[in-house]
């Protein structure tokens, strides 16, 4: 019944609250049981909340969907809109080239989508503390929810500052809103979160590995100590989560971005994707909208978020990871077994796509499928914890310089390269933003660490980047609706 009263309760802040949010899933999507079995765990047992998280987890692809390459990828150096020249010209003038509209579709699905799922997290929460549920279960469950919660805060901290705190079950539409809180009390609040959550979550789950986890509670801790420039606390929980020897590289590059890396030993957090024996598919639009803009064979997708000719130029020789990132027109797909790309520019509109959101044919034939329907989206995998302890032990002195190498160098070998030459704090931060840039390319990474580096306006000033463009206006609807509660970003 609980279940049933949080949908009923999501369904009317839809409709009343927020504008209608367009996704690819079908409306009884938050009644089906997650993508895939959750075996009864005999040391945690099937929590009170079991079900209400369920729906939880469905509901990400609210946050899964094509908003995140926008807000994450294109507004870097490394992206640029893609498709053809008219074909989303709007949301490319809007994060392309930094002329940010607070009214803009994309700026509004992205902040519901994650309110969305922070009301559902917070119902799972409160029912576990009114109903006083103690068992271990129902304690992993609110670890769960908590996890899940303060990813969406971390992510709308990140791209918006200060934004509404609101941990209330949604009664009635007036629930949904408040005044803007400060970063600083976000971040106490997502730390808070972290902290139960990492106490509360087993390591893994049996039979789910899509599930929260301890182990994903201290990454997103630790990358929030991070861009707090909490060097020490970041390098520390780092070294947790590497000690623990739970997470590994995947030695093969194509794996990380193929239907077999889905959830592999690299993954620490994935928002789900499958398609069912009778080819039904429960996903969003994230990677199809990546896929090659062609006719054909080359139907992929929509094909926006293609690699820039900068990125192109910043592999180093001999990396491995060029051919995994960049799938180029007139050039052969590097065995995917698709053959030659048609030729740039007479066919197809752009020189480079994006080889992450790419298949094998195999897989495309199997399952009658053109686009990507099966890769999950991943969120945070275990390289970013490496490189984020080489980041943060050199800061913070707490690494020595042999320790820091060896963790830059685990990335490089993987990609085929000789170990770094870089010697000395400020060589060693340079090699590592080279590898970050390299390793995470069209993975949403890139522009948020020009902003916390303080890169961004030296990097981004010929995209038309200015210091305000850090932070995107909060939508003009949350503000509207809100009746002047919410106010607008400095400088919107």
């Amino acid at each position: 019944m609980k279940n049933i009263k949080l949908i009923k309760k999501l369904k009317i802040f839809s409709l009343v609250a927020l504008l209608a949010i367009p996704f690819s899933c079908q409306d009884d999507f938050l009644d089906r049981l997650p993508l895939g079995e959750v075996a009864n765990n005999e040391e945690l047992g099937v929590g009170g909340q079991e079900a209400a998280m369920f729906g939880v987890y469905s509901l990400l692809n609210r946050v899964g969907g094509w908003e995140r390459f926008w807000f994450g990828s294109i507004r870097s150096d490394d992206s640029q809109k893609g498709s053809t020249t008219g074909d989303g010209a709007a949301f490319g003038n809007a994060f392309n080239d930094f002329q940010y509209i607070p009214t803009i579709g994309l700026n509004t699905t992205w902040w519901n989508g994650h309110y969305e799922v922070i009301f559902a997290c917070n119902e799972v929460i409160n029912n576990i503390e009114e109903e006083g549920l103690a068992d271990s279960g129902s304690i992993a469950n609110d670890g769960e929810a908590r996890a899940i919660r303060a990813l969406m805060y971390f992510e709308l901290r990140r791209d918006y500052g200060e934004v509404p705190i609101i941990t209330a079950t949604i009664d009635v539409p007036s629930d949904a809103f408040a005044p803007k809180s400060t970063i600083a009390a976000i971040d106490t609040f997502i730390k808070n979160d972290l902290l139960i959550a990492e106490a509360n979550l087993p390591q893994s789950w049996t039979g789910f590995p899509g599930r929260s986890s301890s182990g994903f509670a201290k990454s997103l801790l630790a990358k929030l100590y991070l861009y707090q420039n909490d060097w020490p606390n970041a390098y520390n929980k780092c070294k947790e989560i590497i000690d623990s020897q739970v997470y590994s590289l995947e030695p093969n590059l194509v794996n990380l971005f193929e239907r077999v890396g889905n959830n592999g030993v690299e993954s620490i957090f994935e928002i789900q994707q499958t398609v069912t024996e009778n080819g039904d598919s429960y996903n969003t639009n994230y990677f199809i909208s990546q896929g090659v803009r062609g006719t054909g064979d080359w139907n992929l997708g929509w094909g926006f978020n293609v690699p820039t000719s900068n990125l192109a130029n910043a592999f180093e020789a001999g990396d491995l990871r060029k051919a995994n990132t960049l799938l180029e027109s007139g050039q052969d797909d590097g065995g995917f077994g698709g053959g030659v790309l048609p030729a740039f520019p007479s066919v197809l509109a752009q020189q480079y796509w994006n080889k992450k959101a790419y298949t094998m044919k195999s897989i495309r034939t199997t399952l009658a499928i053109n686009g990507n329907r099966w890769e999950n989206i991943k969120i945070i995998r275990y390289a970013d914890i490496i490189l984020m302890a080489a980041e943060a032990g050199n800061e913070s002195g707490l690494a020595s310089q042999s320790e820091i190498v060896g963790y830059i160098n685990k990335i490089r070998s993987r990609a085929g390269l000789l170990n770094t030459t870089a010697t000395g704090q400020a060589d060693l931060r340079d090699a590592i933003k080279q590898e970050r840039r390299v390793e995470f390319a069209l993975e949403e990474y890139r522009f948020y660490d020009l902003v916390r580096w303080g890169d961004a306006s030296t990097v981004l000033s010929g995209l038309g980047y200015l210091p305000k463009h850090a932070l995107y206006p909060i939508p003009q609807d949350a503000i509207d609706q809100s009746g002047g509660v919410i106010v607008q970003n400095p400088n919107y």
